[in-house]
């Protein structure tokens, strides 16, 4: 079966490209992804495929590959939301839809795993399990599409769980993994702090929330420089102080937004309770009120430790003249909903590069000018048809 999937999925790399350039180029934001939703249904149509559509808070589409004989159920995901950023990649197949951009990757992601999953389908006769083909929305957005399509119950059969991610850190050709803890787990912040407005003349009549919120900036700081231990990852980061106002006027409230990153659920419950500590502390210093939302996103990406000792195993063993190098990549402290079926199934999430030939250093994903070397694809699609293999062979 091995042999025949690699040589049909080679013969249809030039599709694989195709449906990536066309995704690319009709982007649509979390949430509101309904024409991705239908091209990926409508590539299904026909197919003897069982096809489960709004799984989900969203447009979450689980496609069941029944195998030819009884065994494990794996499921594959790839995600298919895009980005609020205008595009400025110059590339003949630009987002025709303005403010919206693919680029992150998903429609690289959503490409490779509807090829794929077509030519498993295909040999379905000689795979002794059950593929379930992940299909999802919104991973951009919180609370995300993954959570809410484990909750559906769709899910609960699966005995491992498998994703890429396309990163142009290194070129295309190599493939990284990580065991154990790879990614940052992440929690939204807002503080609102309302104190009594004035006149700048008269301070000692008004009670300033810009002074209140200042002190909470630099306060919040020392939550990772001072209560966290140093062999451990953390971050805060305010991302926005809204205190616009007249320049003589006190202001009488203002709106403080950040975020949280962490690599395990103890740095995590650290954190939490060290800035809800001080926001305690600064309604009574500066004699203010404090409302603060504090939600938790996407947890730490735990990768099931022997299962990506056994993807690493799987993919050193490929001898494929594409997959030049697989390399063991650092701790990132970006987050990824894929940890939300990590969290509750066996998973390995592992990484594609994609670097764009003849750059030096490329555009990272999220930025307005990202691309990537679309031989990645073919790349992509073979690393995991190779776990995929490995995996009914291993069981």
């Amino acid at each position: 079966m091995k042999s025949k999937l690699m040589n049909m999925l080679e013969a249809r790399k030039g599709e694989i490209v195709q449906i990536r350039r066309h995704l690319h180029e009709n982007p649509e934001l979390s949430f509101k992804e309904e024409k991705t939703a239908q091209y990926i249904i409508d590539f299904y149509k026909g197919k003897d495929v069982s096809i489960q559509t709004n799984v989900g808070n969203g447009l979450g589409i689980i496609v069941t590959i029944e195998g030819g004989k009884p065994g494990k159920t794996i499921g594959l995901r790839a995600d298919f939301d895009a980005l609020p950023i205008t595009e400025e990649a110059e590339v003949p197949f630009r987002s025709k839809n303005e403010g919206v951009m693919h680029a992150c990757g998903h429609d690289g992601h959503t490409a490779y795993l509807l090829v794929l999953a077509d030519c498993i389908n295909e040999l379905k006769d000689s795979l002794s399990g059950t593929i379930k083909i992940i299909h999802q929305h919104a991973e951009e957005t919180p609370p995300g599409g993954a959570k809410s399509m484990m909750e559906s119950g769709a899910l609960d059969e699966l005995d491992a769980v498998f994703g890429i991610h396309l990163f142009p850190s290194h070129p295309a050709g190599v493939v990284g993994y990580r065991g154990g803890y790879s990614m940052a787990g992440r929690t939204y912040f807002k503080l609102a702090i309302k104190g009594v407005g004035g006149h700048g003349s008269s301070p000692h009549m008004a009670n300033d929330a810009i002074v209140a919120g200042a002190h909470f900036v630099t306060a919040v700081q020392t939550v990772i420089s001072r209560r966290l231990n140093p062999f451990d990852m953390g971050v805060v980061t305010i991302g926005s102080f809204d205190g616009k106002g007249s320049f003589n006027v006190i202001k009488d409230r203002i709106e403080i937004e950040g975020d949280v990153r962490y690599m395990t659920a103890e740095t995590q419950q650290l954190i939490d309770k060290e800035i809800h500590r001080i926001v305690k502390g600064i309604e009574t210093e500066f004699d203010v009120q404090c409302e603060l939302t504090y939600v938790p996103d996407y947890p730490p990406l735990y990768n099931d430790p022997e299962l990506t000792e056994f993807v690493k195993n799987s993919l050193e063993s490929m001898k494929d003249k594409e997959i030049k190098k697989v390399v063991e990549f650092p701790v990132f402290s970006g987050s990824e909903d894929f940890s939300y079926y990590a969290e509750k199934i066996p998973g390995c999430f592992f990484y594609i590069g994609c670097k764009p030939k003849g750059v030096e250093k490329a555009y990272f994903n999220h930025h307005p000018k990202f691309d990537i070397d679309e031989d990645a694809l073919l790349i992509a699609s073979k690393s995991v048809a190779q776990v995929v293999c490995r995996f009914y062979e291993w069981n």
